[in-house]
């Protein structure tokens, strides 16, 4: 992991772009009438949406700080499949459609960026150690869900990492939970689709260092009917424009644990 670097007192974090940039564009655009210090992404740039290397150009532009997802990383060294954790075979055969999908839309030097992103990062934010990872420090797809992760797992993670603040993504749900000694595991949300709630927006995380770590998950509104244009001229799969159409989840289902299946549709 690298050292600790520059300190902050706002900044903005996101994770899973999942191809969809306009929704990063929109996040970006929104960060930037927020005014923070930068702008981070915690990994998953591909999988899901059309047109893969549309994300990165933004992402220079933007002067984004990323770390690798499993789906980077899967790009990067050529793997043949994305890493993603799947265990049910419906949800294998989704994740093999999109990132075969997305392997042969992006570009090598693209290919060549992930390849040389972190898999970590440390910031200081007021008084707070962040650390930044994908699934959880332990492993880059592991899955952290709210309901299923025991304050003593995230309070040892945060022991074991020495960090104050832990951010992750991966699970596609943002959540927030407040540990003893002023520690924190937060799970920024993503960008790429919606988190399964009927709503078609789409979250980032702001943190702001005051008296105490300041929270706000961020909704993003973005021209999400021009996104399942594309995804249907690209031939992706019908489910996964449903979900971007009225932000219900119909695939990834079989890995939620059942307080979070329960709050969606199917």
């Amino acid at each position: 992991m690298s050292r600790e670097g520059k300190a902050y007192r706002r900044i903005a974090v996101f994770g899973g772009i999942y191809n969809n940039y306009l929704a990063l564009e929109a996040t970006l655009e929104d960060t930037r009438r927020r005014g923070v210090e930068a702008v981070f992404c915690l990994g998953d740039m591909g999988a899901f949406g059309p047109h893969p290397d549309r994300v990165f150009p933004l992402l220079e532009c933007g002067n984004v700080l990323a770390i690798q997802g499993n789906y980077d990383e899967s790009l990067a060294i050529g793997l043949d499949n994305c890493q993603c954790g799947y265990t049910d075979p419906r949800d294998n055969t989704f994740a093999r459609l999109s990132y075969e999908y997305t392997f042969q839309r992006t570009a090598p030097e693209n290919k060549a960026w992930l390849s040389r992103l972190p898999t970590h990062r440390r910031v200081i934010l007021g008084e707070h150690r962040l650390l930044m990872c994908h699934g959880s420090p332990r492993r880059i797809n592991e899955f952290l869900w709210e309901s299923t992760s025991p304050h003593c797992l995230l309070e040892k993670l945060c022991r074991d990492f020495a960090a104050d603040v832990l951010l992750c993504t991966h699970t596609g749900i943002k959540w927030h939970r407040a540990l003893d000694g002023d520690r924190h595991t937060i799970n920024v949300g993503t960008i790429g689709r919606p988190e399964n709630d009927g709503q078609v927006n789409v979250w980032y995380t702001l943190l702001t260092a005051g008296d105490s770590l300041e929270v706000e998950f961020v909704p993003v509104h973005y021209d999400y009917e021009t996104l399942a244009r594309e995804m249907e001229q690209e031939n992706l799969p019908v489910e996964f424009i449903e979900t971007i159409q009225t932000g219900w989840w119909t695939t990834c289902l079989e890995i939620l644990p059942a307080k979070e299946r329960a709050r969606g549709k199917f």
